[in-house]
């Protein structure tokens, strides 16, 4: 990966806001009422150039295809990998909806709508992949960007919202997914793409998933998880890779989150060179203290988020190159990529913030980074 050397670069986390006729077909595809394959394929290919063009044109250096294709970024594996059916509706705990069960259920956040496995895993069409990978490399021809890159669920994320039904153990089950998504991840960095690999499950898995474990007991599932993640991405040089963790993309509570000083050894274990995470939200903007005392490895690169994804409050410029001085401060400037705390466009199905604000939110993340730039490099 490209390091920050004559300026602070820019990027997100990889889902952008879908256009309105774009969204109705992934929504239609999720249900009985399909769309026509071609239209639906030559609109992704449309949104796809559109989307990467509208990041240039705010600021951003290192963009991706937003996630046009995909319902969400975890649960899109559901149409390419065999081995999951039903719609099952179960409660989705989360220690916060414990504590606030009428604000939960005000807002549906306890109950989720998802698939679940039921048989081997195994790709039924990688064509998907393929589609992906032309689609961003037309839409990137001849744009002026650092880098692309484009998104991927880890092992980890998928079995937080496609829970086991199948294999004798949720290890087998991590273990198959793995297997799986090795040849997604494979053909993304063949492309020449930067890798991203999504894994809020290290992180928001302690206040849903694994709620009920102590902070020892999850820092043992973080590092199981890291190490199956590790093994599918064995065949990719650690440059060509990026990790997306945070504690969720909702407007919640978020109070019983696991402190990013809690797991952040164990993710910096991980081969990925850089690394993702949540900095711009009031309940862990203070976190950039922990690089104070944590040493970022020789060779690796932070993406800290210096714009919030849950709130429609569009960051003053100043205060996002605020943001991004005082990580280059603790870090060193080259290792510091100013990034969004989670997508705009996390699911087809829902924005927490609306289409056109997210863009202003990106253009001020753009403007931001340039105030830094003169900032960082006025000496």
């Amino acid at each position: 990966m490209k390091r920050s050397t004559e300026g602070i670069l820019t990027t997100h986390t990889g889902s952008l806001p879908r256009p309105p006729d774009l969204q109705k077909m992934l929504l239609d595809k999720d249900t009985e009422a399909q769309p026509d394959p071609k239209a639906f394929s030559a609109r992704v290919r449309t949104a796809v150039a559109e989307v990467v063009k509208h990041q240039i044109d705010v600021g951003i250096t290192v963009p991706s295809d937003g996630e046009q294709s995909k319902i969400s970024y975890a649960t899109y594996i559901r149409e390419r990998l065999s081995g999951f059916g039903g719609d099952e509706v179960t409660p989705f705990e989360s220690a916060d909806a414990r504590d606030f069960p009428d604000y939960a259920a005000s807002r549906q956040l306890n109950v989720l709508r998802r698939p679940t496995c039921i048989g081997p895993i195994e790709w039924k069409d990688f064509s998907q992949v393929e589609d992906d990978i032309k689609n961003l490399k037309a839409a990137s021809e001849g744009v002026s960007a650092a880098e692309v890159f484009m998104t991927a669920a880890s092992p980890g994320v998928a079995s937080l919202f496609l829970r086991n039904r199948y294999y004798k153990t949720d290890d087998e089950y991590l273990q198959a997914l793995a297997d799986a998504m090795k040849r997604e991840y494979n053909a993304i960095a063949r492309a020449g793409f930067i890798l991203q690999l999504d894994c809020p499950d290290v992180a928001m898995g302690y206040n849903s998933q694994f709620l009920d474990l102590s902070l020892e007991d999850f820092r043992k599932v973080v590092a199981k998880h890291i190490e199956v993640l590790d093994y599918a991405t064995s065949e990719i040089s650690p440059d060509q890779m990026r990790l997306h963790m945070c504690w969720g993309n909702g407007a919640g509570p978020h109070h019983h989150d696991v402190p990013l000083r809690g797991i952040v050894d164990i993710v910096l274990k991980a081969r990925p060179q850089a690394f993702s995470f949540v900095g711009a939200n009031p309940r862990h903007e203070h976190e950039w203290r922990v690089w104070q005392d944590v040493k970022l490895p020789d060779g690796k690169i932070i993406i800290p988020g210096v714009i919030d994804s849950t709130t429609n409050i569009i960051e003053h410029p100043d205060l996002v190159a605020e943001r991004i001085v005082r990580y280059a401060g603790v870090v060193g400037r080259e290792n510091v990529i100013a990034g969004s705390d989670c997508g705009f466009g996390t699911s087809a199905s829902w924005a927490v913030v609306h289409p056109q604000i997210a863009w202003a939110k990106l253009q001020s993340l753009g403007e931001g980074a340039a105030t830094a730039t003169r900032q960082l490099w006025r000496n």
